[in-house]
């Protein structure tokens, strides 16, 4: 297998999984090749697929599998599914089958079966399954008395919003992933929830914007309840915010963080085909498409490779190797911040972490050199996120983009994507928001998900 690094001064080891793949279908031309598609199935049938080139000879067989492992593992996560078709070689298809279900991948395996209720399968096919897909339309309903809160790994954030206007926002420190109770979060949002409540004279609408995956306002699995045992799961989180929902007597809309960022910065700058990603405690991704609506995809791209060097930052909770948050979130600052010399106080949060590094002096070497790399990062990300979707636009949020780091990063991602792939560096435009929406513009547009009961 053959890596292209991309050496940056605290990372000289990259490998951008992007330059990768272009190395691999470039030599796989030049070489005796066969076409293969890759399916991902999610519910009621509904199916993406990918088509590609693979060599056809079994002295390249290892390698064969390494490319469709991290393809199909990006298309599992991307789009979401319990079901991978192979249509192609029936070697390939008996090495992803154990690689799924015996190998290196059973925690993407498993964590699917969880999502959606099934067993997780690799099959062969001899031909394609006809194409299903879905689109429909998210939030942008601004009526009433609306609370809107979003849920993060280090913080929480709420809205009260009055006809598409918020009237008071703040942030709330918490530490779900230490809290194995599920008292400990329900209490801490129930709270947060009803102190904006307390800012209106009535409730109409609650809409939350949550890191995780909800299907049908159901919470099925989510890093923030990730000490929570799965028998407490089910009895007290499935439900934590239909309960809350009830109490108020108000719609509930919930949604993933990540389509909820995309859907703020759609509503703010009235475009389209626009990917918002929220860098926080991890990665969030959501996408907006040429028709203003979402697809039902996961975008769970905090699990979508990013770096295929070997030795890459490990992803505690998957166990994987070069993965999309350890790359955009307050986990890669840290760790750059270590790489630096930087040495943290044992006792203090990763939050309270990443406030040491916004609090260096912005024009020092270091502080230059940490957001310059995640910028570096981001460039050659996008390049490979662009392969799945149409980017015209990519709205940045999230506590790591705040102050100069932030727009450290947008200008290096910018240059490298110009200098690199000159292509998307004339398509796609990068933008923040101002101060106040990167923080807190998740909470507001959650509000925005539900009709009212007088809508």
């Amino acid at each position: 297998m053959k890596v292209v690094k991309y050496p940056i001064k605290l990372d000289p080891n990259f490998s951008p999984i992007v330059l990768y793949f272009q190395n691999f279908r470039k030599r796989v031309k030049k070489s005796k090749h066969e076409e293969i598609t890759i399916v991902v199935e999610r519910e009621d049938g509904l199916n993406e697929f990918y088509e590609t080139i693979i060599f056809s000879d079994d002295e390249h067989l290892e390698e064969n599998l390494f490319y469709l492992e991290k393809l199909s593992k990006t298309l599992l996560w991307l789009y979401g599914g319990y079901k991978i078709i192979v249509v192609g070689p029936k070697k390939i298809y008996e090495g992803l089958k154990k690689i799924y279900l015996e190998g290196r991948r059973t925690f993407d395996s498993n964590f699917m079966r969880r999502v959606y209720g099934k067993p997780f399968e690799v099959v062969h096919m001899e031909n394609r399954p006809e194409s299903k897909r879905i689109e429909r339309a998210i939030g942008k309903n601004l009526d009433g008395y609306r609370i809107g809160f979003d849920a993060g790994g280090s913080d929480m954030k709420v809205s009260a919003v009055v006809n598409g206007k918020p009237i008071f926002s703040t942030e709330i420190v918490w530490l779900p992933k230490l809290n194995s109770d599920p008292k400990y979060h329900k209490e801490k949002i129930r709270q947060a929830i009803y102190l904006a409540a307390s800012k209106m004279p009535r409730v109409d609408a609650l809409g939350v914007s949550s890191a995780g995956i909800y299907i049908n306002n159901e919470a099925k699995v989510g890093s923030l309840f990730i000490q929570v045992p799965e028998e407490l799961f089910e009895e007290h989180v499935k439900n934590i915010y239909i309960d809350i929902a009830k109490e108020l007597n108000v719609p509930l809309v919930v949604a993933n963080d990540g389509d909820v960022t995309a859907l703020a910065g759609a509503m703010a700058l009235k475009k389209n085909n626009l990917l918002g990603i929220a860098m926080g405690t991890s990665e969030a991704v959501g996408y907006i498409n040429n028709d203003g609506n979402i697809s039902g995809w996961l975008n769970e791209l905090a699990f979508v490779p990013v770096d295929v060097q070997k030795n890459g930052p490990v992803d505690e909770w998957s166990g994987d190797i070069g993965v999309g948050c350890k790359y955009f979130s307050q986990d890669a600052v840290i760790r750059l911040a270590e790489t630096c010399g930087i040495k943290f106080e044992e006792d203090l949060t990763l939050a309270e972490r990443l406030k040491v590094v916004q609090k260096l002096d912005p024009t020092s070497e270091t502080y230059v050199d940490i957001y310059e790399t995640i910028g570096t990062y981001l460039a050659f990300g996008l390049a490979y996120y662009s392969e799945f979707y149409h980017i015209e636009l990519v709205l940045l949020l999230g506590r790591v983009m705040s102050g100069v780091g932030g727009d450290i990063i947008v200008k290096t991602a910018t240059k490298v994507l110009k200098k690199e792939f000159p292509k998307l560096g004339k398509q796609i435009k990068l933008v923040i928001p101002d101060e106040e929406t990167r923080r807190v513009g998740q909470s507001i547009a959650a509000a925005s998900l539900p009709k009212t009961n007088k809508s």
